[in-house]
């Protein structure tokens, strides 16, 4: 195990660790509630430095439609908290939601697999 004991290992997983509570300031319901996995977010302009980490991260992401459930998928992190940051976004103007009236198969295939993959 290349010399390292097993709770340095935890020590150092755990200080790279950031609590979700602690990226949605403790909040666990969005401000939006109308969000689904299915929402389609899309950025109002380019992500800057005035945006915390996960959120610029977000506002990067969502340059083109992107669902909530890929939102979370590809920042890495739950649903909830994206649901809570990408509602922040949203309250903010810095992206815009649309919600589809019906979603192709296909989508609704690559959402569940984004979904099972957190």
């Amino acid at each position: 195990m290349n010399g390292e004991h097993p709770r340095d290992v935890e020590a150092v997983e755990d200080a790279t660790f950031v609590r979700p509570f602690i990226i949605t300031g403790g909040r666990a319901e969005p401000l939006q509630a109308d969000l689904r996995l299915e929402t389609l977010v899309v950025a109002v302009g380019a992500a800057d430095d005035t945006l915390t980490f996960e959120r610029r991260h977000i506002v990067a992401v969502c340059q083109e439609p992107t669902t909530v459930a890929e939102v979370a998928s590809r920042v890495g992190v739950p649903l909830g908290v994206a649901k809570v940051l990408v509602s922040d976004l949203v309250v903010a103007g810095r992206l815009d939601c649309r919600q589809p009236a019906e979603l192709p198969l296909q989508m609704l295939e690559r959402i569940r697999d984004h979904v099972r993959a957190l």
